[in-house]
């Protein structure tokens, strides 16, 4: 496991080009050199290779996949695939191993490819009717078993025979096209692939792929000159259940197909333009916008502190450096004069506390009772006399 994320990080650093040298568009010989081997594929198989094409890394996982599982073709190997994190386009080619080998082969031609797609589509589509015309003069384009060949309003439609039946052509450029018009740039060339047999000079055969019927979405629009979804494919839209969690795959909507970034997995883009569109936000600008959006936060907070203050300071004010004041001359204050010692009072001589008696009490104590009125033995006394004086 260690030795591929070692490896995918290793070809993420190795598609990742230099910008300043790769600016200018793909030249006329470029394209024709890179599109050479692809251009007479049926027009659905052509769609999804463009595609993929535009996502190098994931292209490198379904290929080691695919050589992991021998064997698995068409609708099986892509059933297989339904729990991996690929684009579509990558995971509809795990059904053509031969192709998808080819493409990881010579991954410089797949990301050349898929740039070349992404920043020249219209180009890259008039490139490919150019090829079919030169091979068709040639008298190697043609209808038979395997594939369908028309003009539709002057666009050469290649389509599969049977929609349940792939055949993926396999051919040397410098026969099916005749001699070649670009002496610097001869066209990309591939080993004849296993199990493919002679059909006629140039062309080789393999065995047809089985698939089902709307196995493709991909088609192209040769009107516009670009690449479109023409439907979807339950392989693509179905929710995946994982680990007790239920995943809804992005949808692949109908019309002009999109790329997305997502599944570009780091890779740089050749031209900065795309860079910009598919990218917008760029590590150099990163920290211009945290600043703006700190100076947005700071507006509101002096707004709010000047109001606090009483006064509402404008904008340019309050950016500008404070404007230094004259100091005012200090007065200094008269000395203090302090006040004369204050004499402190002799301490007050107190009187012994006497008790204050009752009057009664020094009455009774004149008339000799010895206790007061209200005591204990006067009570007994008197009580004792009633009771003499009853007898």
């Amino acid at each position: 496991m260690k030795k591929l994320l070692f490896a995918l990080f290793a070809v993420a650093v190795a598609l990742s080009p230099a910008r300043a040298e790769e600016r200018t568009p793909y030249s006329q010989a470029e394209l024709d050199q890179m599109l050479a081997p692809i251009a007479l594929y049926p027009d659905a198989l052509l769609s999804q290779v463009l595609m993929a094409s535009t996502y190098p890394v994931e292209v490198v996982q379904a290929a080691r996949w695919s050589r992991a599982h021998p064997g698995l073709t068409g609708d099986d190997a892509v059933r297989a695939v339904q729990d991996r994190d690929w684009e579509p386009s990558v995971k509809s080619l795990v059904a053509f191993p031969d192709l998808l080998t080819r493409m990881d082969e010579q991954l410089d031609w797949t990301k050349r490819l898929g740039d070349a797609f992404l920043e020249q589509e219209p180009h890259v589509m008039e490139t490919v009717q150019r090829l079919r015309r030169k091979a068709e003069a040639e008298g190697q384009l043609a209808s038979d078993a395997r594939l369908r060949v028309a003009d539709e309003g002057g666009s050469i439609v290649i389509e599969q025979a049977s929609p349940e039946i792939v055949y993926v052509p396999y051919y040397d450029p410098l026969v099916v096209y005749g001699s070649w018009w670009w002496p610097s740039y001869p066209p990309v060339a591939w080993a004849p692939w296993p199990g493919y047999v002679v059909h006629r000079p140039g062309i080789w055969w393999g065995s047809g792929v089985r698939i089902s019927v709307g196995f493709f979405f991909g088609g192209v629009a040769w009107s516009q000159r670009h690449v479109t979804v023409v439907r979807t494919s339950p392989y693509y839209v179905r929710p995946l259940a994982r680990r007790g969690t239920v995943v809804v795959r992005r949808p692949i909507a109908v019309g002009h197909w999109q790329h997305d970034p997502g599944h570009r997995r780091g890779v740089v883009y050749r031209n900065p333009e795309v860079q910009r569109r598919f990218v917008p936000a760029t590590p150099e600008r990163a920290p211009r916008r945290e600043l703006q959006r700190e100076e947005r936060r700071e507006s509101p907070r002096q707004e709010r502190r000047d109001g606090r203050r009483g006064h509402a300071m404008p904008p340019a004010f309050r950016a500008s450096a404070p404007v230094a004041m004259p100091a005012r001359p200090q007065v200094q204050a008269a000395p203090r004069v302090q006040a004369a010692p204050r004499v402190q009072a002799a301490p007050r001589v107190q009187a012994p506390h006497k008790p204050v008696q009752p009057a009664f009490r020094a009455a009774e104590r004149e008339r000799g009772g010895g206790r007061g009125w209200g005591s204990r033995d006067n009570a007994w006394q008197r009580s004792a006399d009633r009771g003499w004086r009853r007898d």
